[in-house]
């Protein structure tokens, strides 16, 4: 593995020795520089992962060295160092491209977070830029798949709304493929050499979306040990897709409204108002126009989101798709588990055909995989896929028909005791774990958590697991 080379640049000896014993213990290669002049020499011959820099140092200050950095090695990441702190030094260094500062003294484990967190972001870098033409070529409309009338006229709309800047609403039921759409969305305009970022708006903690979508600066809350950009700001010129966007919080509502409007926002803890140009497509499985009547979705956000709708048909919609689909799931599946599975019998595919898929595309293509996995034949038979089908009982078998007698029922006492008999099974198929327990009940986990508080069923669950 090649270790990632560190240069420190300090024009004090004790501080130098010190941060290449430490950095070396890290397993970092390190070099050393006494003051700016070196520092140039060293980024003009050599190329560093990241640079410790002194702002104060002679022949050559760190805010003219930082610039000589930058000139030869943008994607080097420079860290200040400076016993000086104040403002206008650290607004000058982060102007001129520096990743985030520290100031003497230090602890030495904030040092070596700051370091492990700020490579760690310059790797991740370097594989988005190796993956974008994997992701260019994955994401074209090819790629979303069916040759039905109801995907014909999807495609068409695609072909519309792509090269627009409308923000876009996503809407269809779990499963349906809205993060596949999105990504076609963003892949197929012109910002399609920016960066596409995602937030599951159902899966981040409440106190913690504000920092996720607009970022924080160092010291806004007790583990707020750097500034870091929020989502939004890595989304600059590009899109930024929010899933489950009716389990988004009131109040950060209104604060992604101001966004819509003004394109600018403020940092936690931060004071600089921050402009940017992000194309937002969002997406739910809920009924948002129902959650606007209930005070539950703000109705100025929707309409600024709802500029264009795209509606996703479920599966059972379009069955017409379904053999297309099991079939390009096959081939995927055969390879990725060295099976030589070239086909689907005909009583299989009548199997598949006659499933109504209550988890659609996602369900589907769960199914073959199962299948391709436990299939010891060179064809799909309809034994797997029954093993499947006879663990969902509820699913197969449909509405149950109740009579209503004369004196009548309790319609909500039943409803709810289907709902926690549902949960009860839930959470012992996944043996306690709230969040798996979740997934197979098609709900968020916010949502799972909600309920199992109203009846009382905390204590059935792994509260470390779930």
């Amino acid at each position: 593995m090649i270790k990632d080379k560190i240069l420190v640049a300090d024009d004090e000896q004790s501080m130098r020795e010190f941060l290449d014993i430490m950095l070396k213990k890290e397993g970092y290669k390190v070099s050393l520089a006494s003051n700016g002049e070196e520092v140039a020499k060293l980024v003009e011959n050599d190329l560093f992962d990241l640079v410790l820099l002194d702002i104060r140092m002679p022949k050559l200050d760190g805010i003219s060295a930082l610039k000589k950095i930058k000139a030869n090695a943008p994607e080097t990441v420079v860290i200040m160092i400076t016993a000086y702190a104040s403002a206008d030094t650290a607004i000058k260094a982060m102007k001129e491209g520096a990743y985030d500062y520290i100031t003497k003294p230090f602890k030495v484990e904030e040092i070596k977070l700051i370091i492990k967190n700020a490579l760690e972001k310059k790797n991740l870098q370097k594989e988005n830029i190796l993956l974008k033409q994997v992701v260019r070529d994955r994401f074209h409309f090819g790629n979303i798949i069916g040759q039905s009338p109801k995907m014909a006229a999807l495609y068409d709309l695609l072909e519309k709304v792509s090269p627009t800047k409308t923000n876009i609403l996503i809407t269809g039921e779990s499963g349906t493929g809205k993060e596949l759409v999105a990504k076609a969305i963003h892949y197929n305009s012109p910002r399609k050499e920016k960066p596409f970022v995602t937030l599951n708006c159902g899966a981040i903690p409440e106190s913690l979306i504000e920092s996720e979508l607009f970022g924080h600066m160092k010291g806004a809350f007790t583990d707020a040990i750097a500034t870091k950009k929020g989502l939004f700001e890595v989304a600059d010129e590009g899109t930024i897709f929010l899933d489950e966007i009716s389990e988004l919080p009131l109040l950060m509502q209104v604060k992604l409204l101001r966004v819509l409007q003004d394109k600018e926002f403020k940092r936690v803890g931060g004071t600089e108002d921050i402009r940017v140009d992000v194309r937002i497509i969002a997406a739910t499985n809920k009924d948002l126009e129902e959650a606007v009547k209930e005070k539950r979705f703000r109705e100025d956000l929707f309409y600024r989101l709802n500029v264009i709708q795209i509606k996703l048909p479920p599966l059972r919609d379009r069955k017409e798709d379904i053999q297309i689909l099991a079939n390009h799931f096959l081939k995927k599946y055969s390879q990725e588990l060295s099976k030589a599975i070239s086909k689907i019998s005909p009583e299989a595919l009548q199997i598949l055909l006659n499933y109504d898929y209550p988890g659609n595309v996602r369900e589907l293509q769960n199914i073959i995989e199962r299948a391709v996995a436990l299939e010891g034949s060179q064809e799909l038979t309809p034994h797997n896929l029954r093993s499947y089908l006879s663990e969902q009982p509820l699913l197969k078998k449909g509405p149950v028909d109740i009579e209503i007698p004369n004196e009548g029922i309790d319609l909500e006492k039943m409803v709810e005791d289907l709902e926690r008999s549902l949960l009860l099974k839930a959470l012992d198929r996944t043996k306690g774990i709230k969040k798996k327990a979740a997934e197979l009940l098609h709900i968020n986990f916010r949502s799972m958590r909600y309920r199992l508080e109203k009846y009382g069923l905390n204590h059935e669950a792994d509260s470390e697991l779930g």
